[in-house]
């Protein structure tokens, strides 16, 4: 069991949406540091003082996760003004809603360096302090994306697919060395935060509410699950995919649930779109 109280998390992409949220249930939970990396400045500002309290310092650092040396000087920074981290929660990601034909290098290169490259770069800073202290728990935010495929988001989904397998073995590695060392990986649907605007989802897979995803990563956290899957349907992806033909899957997944036909209308999130401009 992984003990919140008195310990340190870092959240990537922590100012906003669901890493905001998760740092204020961490904070509830009684963690006494919270480290915070965003992009936005504004949003780090806003992010700090509204969680700052008496019983946990926060701590912001401007940093854009798609460079790898702001990392590991970031990560320097963090572990001389703050500590080791014990709980690293890699939660930053963006993603291009487009056919593959359509997107740009720049596309690529932007979606699998944050959305891949960056979860192995920072955890490779902090996991060395863990495996010293000879405790840990690493949460990996990925996609019920990383489980399937889906038109219009290959590059996103190639990116999750990759964090699902890397997080699965990383999470082995670490059992292998029998210490307090946990790794939990988080397949969700599409989350109300505004990033996926636009989209439209079958009854069986709405559209799931922040607070209730958090609230199922803290969980996962104190009880060192392995996986948090949600909604219910998508805990069996992998099982359905394995056992149908391609073809009927196709058809299950496209016809029936409109899986494939989600990103239809998807509008992109905001924040990415000016960032482009």
């Amino acid at each position: 069991m992984t003990q919140i109280k008195g310990k340190t998390v870092l959240i990537t992409g922590g100012a906003a949406g669901i890493g905001k949220l998760m740092g204020k249930k961490l904070i509830q939970k009684g963690a006494s540091k919270l480290v915070i990396w965003d992009i936005n400045p504004e949003f780090l500002k806003q992010a700090t003082d509204e969680l700052h309290c008496k019983n946990c310092k926060v701590f912001p650092y401007l940093i854009d996760v798609s460079d790898t040396s702001g990392i590991i000087a970031t990560a320097k920074k963090v572990r001389d003004e703050v500590g080791e981290v014990d709980i690293l929660i890699n939660n930053a990601g963006v993603v291009v809603g487009k056919n593959f034909k359509d997107h740009s290098h720049h596309d690529i290169d932007f979606t699998m360096q944050i959305n891949a490259s960056a979860v192995m770069h920072v955890t490779l800073e902090f996991l060395p302090g863990m495996i010293a202290k000879g405790e840990g728990h690493i949460v990996n935010i990925a996609s019920a994306a990383g489980l399937l495929a889906n038109p219009k988001m290959s590059v996103y989904v190639g990116s999750k697919w990759g964090v699902t397998g890397w997080s699965e073995s990383l999470r082995i590695e670490l059992e292998q060395l029998n210490r307090n060392l946990h790794v939990t990986t988080v397949n969700p649907s599409y989350i109300d935060t505004g990033m996926f605007a636009g989209v439209k989802t079958h009854p069986f897979l709405p559209i799931l509410k922040p607070e209730k995803v958090v609230n199922s990563i803290i969980r996962a956290i104190e009880k060192d699950k392995l996986f948090v899957r949600t909604p219910y349907l998508v805990k069996w992806i992998p099982f359905v995919r394995g056992v149908l033909p391609p073809r009927i899957f196709d058809w299950f997944a496209g016809d029936i649930l409109n899986v494939y036909k989600s990103m239809a209308g998807f509008a992109g999130h905001e924040d990415y779109i000016q960032s482009k401009k």
